[in-house]
């Protein structure tokens, strides 16, 4: 049994999550239980997960995507579904979005990059001041090739559109929804950009500045980091851990 506070000021700490620009608040979202022994870890805050948790017996759920983002107003009826869930099943929720893809030992894009057979170089992708991505280095694969290594370490098989070189030697890397960031990829002097969900506009701009473009799905990559700090969570604290897939094709 672990006191709830410890393990968010662990997580915090190890992350450096407080005063991270952010789309939402990273730490503790929801209070209940004071003490943990169980945690259920998963990608993103849905009722489906919460009700996993409570059959699982945990006291925490422990995600990557929250419940509140934005400027907080009037919950929804689907909020406040999720929260009925939590508060009457004495459910602690802890979420940590930007500064869980940031971090470079247990981030979602430094595991990425690991998956991947790639050797992480350095920080890539600023927002507000802070990177939130990587650079990595290639053996010199082909883009078929990197295609067909994220299809089976990612169990799904990427969008990719091929305008860059025959061998790419340097990878950008955002895990989750960063399009845009295509542009600072090829700024980078990088042959391939990989990232989670693709938008119209990547395809020309994918074309014009002769890069290789990888959506590998949003919820694909981003189940590394939430699993790495559940096991850091037993290490640290000695409780018990579980990650649930959510199967979710985007």
């Amino acid at each position: 049994m672990a006191q709830r506070d410890e393990i968010v000021g662990f997580l915090d700490k190890l992350l450096d999550s407080v005063g991270f620009p952010d789309y939402g608040p990273n730490g503790l979202q929801v209070p209940w239980a004071v003490e943990v022994s169980s945690v259920v870890t998963g990608v993103s805050a849905t009722r489906e997960l919460f009700e996993i948790a409570v059959e699982k017996g945990a006291e925490m759920v422990l995600v990557h995507h929250g419940i509140f983002w934005g400027d907080a107003g009037a919950l929804s009826e689907m909020q406040a579904g999720r929260l009925r869930t939590l508060l009457a099943n004495d459910l602690n929720l802890v979420a940590y979005h930007l500064p869980l893809d940031a971090h470079p030992s247990v981030g979602n894009n430094a595991l990425l990059i690991e998956e991947l057979g790639l050797a992480l170089e350095e920080s890539f992708g600023d927002y507000k001041g802070r990177p939130i991505g990587f650079v990595a280095t290639s053996p010199g694969v082909s883009g078929d090739e990197l295609s067909e290594t994220i299809a089976s370490r990612l169990g799904r098989e990427p969008l990719h559109l091929a305008y860059g070189p025959e061998t790419i030697q340097r990878v950008a890397v955002i895990a989750g929804s960063a399009p845009d960031y295509i542009e600072a990829a090829a700024a980078a002097e990088c042959d391939a950009f990989i990232t989670g969900e693709p938008a119209e506009r990547v395809n020309s701009a994918a074309k014009e500045l002769g890069i290789h473009f990888y959506a590998a799905g949003h919820h694909a990559t981003e189940k590394l980091g939430v699993q790495r700090l559940g096991e850091a969570l037993v290490e640290h604290f000695g409780v018990t851990h579980e990650f649930v897939d959510i199967p979710n094709p985007i």
